[in-house]
């Protein structure tokens, strides 16, 4: 069974950690939430989800990549 991760806030950024995700080995799935843009034709957040078996890795090397980003920043 497939549990949210994360709500990225568009799609580059949920992108980017499925690949820093893919990177470590834990299988990922994007999802499409909330509304969709008229102009661009995207969605405005989407969920990143991983298996259950995997959430606690995912979570540890969720935290790791979101602590990369917050110093190169």
């Amino acid at each position: 069974m497939w549990t949210v991760l994360y709500v990225a806030p568009n799609q580059t950024m949920a992108n980017r950690i499925k690949d820093f995700m893919e990177a470590e080995g834990i299988l990922i799935r994007l999802r499409p939430i909330g509304l969709r843009t008229v102009e661009v034709g995207t969605y405005t957040n989407f969920e990143v989800l991983v298996t259950e078996a995997e959430i606690e890795e995912a979570q540890e090397v969720l935290n790791q990549a979101l602590q990369v980003r917050l110093y190169r920043e």
